[in-house]
């Protein structure tokens, strides 16, 4: 007999069905025994008398247990009708019992939102934590997100392409992740920070229109809404200016929201233009919260932030940049030189509820003017041939004006789904400090024949002490 989800049985009175799923509770009446079963579409009720040949077998069945049931689909009494669930007005009574795969006690239940439990322990038994619906809906919400926007850009004329994962490790503020080479020793890739230099070579390419879901590492300390690998949505143009970027990125956010999250409301449309300046002098800071009601999840609250700084002195009092060194400015060479601080990027961002969702820029596509910018940076012009030169060699083929955004994909979703960080829109997120304790990463646990492959030794803080 043909499997019936869930969310189906309601359109089979009369009928015999087949589901399958996880048993989500058992209550017992007297002869008669209760179970509430879902699977990914719903749950249900089924219940199962003591003279039937299944009895004794649903008997020892407990919440977590993978089974299969068989019975007809009735109508529920009238005072037992549950409106609660959209299988609430129906019933299985059980004819059949296979057990699929008994479950031993769970640490903690998947019934509740797991906001009570500690976050280490959801994080160890991940794949139970999943079980729950919150965690269920919210993953189902990122696909249909990722396939609204996705579709959204196709229609657009965007090309989705993928980038590489092992690449050059170059400086765009934040460490890189390292990957040794086992065939050339000594040697490393790095894992990408994001895909910037490859798309900008795509616009070399012609390719114009360029899009993907680009996993992203950073070996950066962590905070709530940020992660060590991570999702954006990245998008590049060739041949369009700051106003087009912007209403496009527009356009596709309310279209979205008004497709998937009709029960959301946006503050105001257009989306509000705000200087960096004004949101420093206003605010306090560059990703400000326009809502009314700070607590109203259903309120979302778009703002764009531009004009900002090209650079900023960090805390030794050197220049870096606001954004990266890609971005283009109104300034030409010898001006970025000559007065770092009062140079503007052609930067924006795009602001929800008091987070930054994306951020973007034109990209500087002159030769001296890069070159300009990676020397008040502090490379030196041999340090920018060695880390930056297929990028210079591409330019010089003749590259048009292009520009991009890339979106936190998980801060998007964290906002819309009105959670508290990014770990709660992500399948197996790491922990707060980096851990990902169901697989027990990052590990120590190397073989000695796995290091010498990759001409490694490792050595310890005193032998460190020791030997230098």
């Amino acid at each position: 007999m043909k499997r019936t989800l869930i969310k189906d049985t309601s359109h089979c009175v009369g009928e015999k069905v087949r589901i399958c799923g996880f048993i989500n509770s058992v209550r017992a009446h007297g002869s008669l025994l209760f179970f509430d079963v879902r699977d990914r579409s719903g749950i249900v009720q089924a219940v199962i008398t003591a003279d039937t040949d299944s009895y004794k077998i649903a008997q020892r069945m407990r919440p977590e247990w993978v089974v299969e049931l068989v019975g007809e689909v009735k109508k529920r009494p009238e005072k037992m009708k549950n409106p609660d669930i959209d299988t609430g007005e129906i019933e299985i009574e059980i004819e059949e019992v296979n057990v699929l795969s008994e479950a031993k006690t769970a640490p903690f239940s998947v019934s509740s939102d797991g906001g009570e439990i500690n976050e280490e322990i959801r994080m160890k038994y991940r794949y139970l934590d999943l079980r729950r619906e919150r965690m269920q809906t919210n993953l189902k919400m990122r696909h249909k997100v990722m396939h609204y926007l996705r579709n959204y850009l196709y229609e657009k004329d965007f090309t989705e392409i993928e980038t590489p994962i092992l690449t050059k490790s170059t400086p765009e503020g934040a460490r890189d992740f390292l990957v040794p080479s086992r065939i050339h020793p000594g040697s490393f890739y790095a894992l990408p920070q994001s895909p910037q230099q490859y798309k900008q070579l795509l616009m070399v390419s012609g390719m114009e229109n360029y899009f993907q879901f680009a996993r992203c590492f950073r070996d950066e300390d962590l905070r709530g809404d940020r992660q060590p690998e991570f999702t954006q949505l990245d998008i590049e143009f060739s041949f369009m200016e700051t106003e087009e970027i912007l209403l496009l990125v527009e356009e596709m956010m309310v279209e979205m929201i008004e497709s998937l999250f009709p029960q959301k409301k946006i503050k105001k449309k257009p989306f509000p233009r705000i200087t960096y300046n004004e949101a420093m002098e206003k605010w306090g800071c560059d990703s400000p919260d326009l809502r009314e009601n700070k607590n109203d999840d259903k309120e979302l609250a778009f703002a764009f932030v531009t004009d900002f700084p090209m650079f900023e002195k960090n805390e030794k009092g050197e220049w870096t940049s606001v954004h990266h060194p890609f971005t283009r400015t109104l300034e030409n060479a010898e001006e970025i030189k000559k007065d770092p601080g009062k140079i503007k990027a052609l930067q924006y961002d795009l602001v929800l509820n008091g987070n930054e969702i994306a951020g973007g820029s034109l990209r500087s596509h002159k030769l001296d003017v890069l070159q300009a910018v990676f020397e008040v940076l502090g490379h030196s012009k041999q340090d920018i041939d060695q880390k930056f030169k297929h990028l210079f060699e591409a330019f010089s083929y003749g590259v048009p004006p292009h520009g991009g955004i890339a979106f936190g994909f998980e801060r998007l979703l964290m906002v819309l789904q009105g959670e508290k960080n990014i770990r709660e829109v992500m399948a197996f997120p790491k922990t707060g400090d980096g851990r990902e304790l169901m697989m027990g990463s990052p590990s120590s646990n190397i073989s000695e024949d796995q290091l010498k492959e990759l001409k490694i030794e490792i050595k310890n803080e005193r032998e460190r002490k020791n030997t230098s």
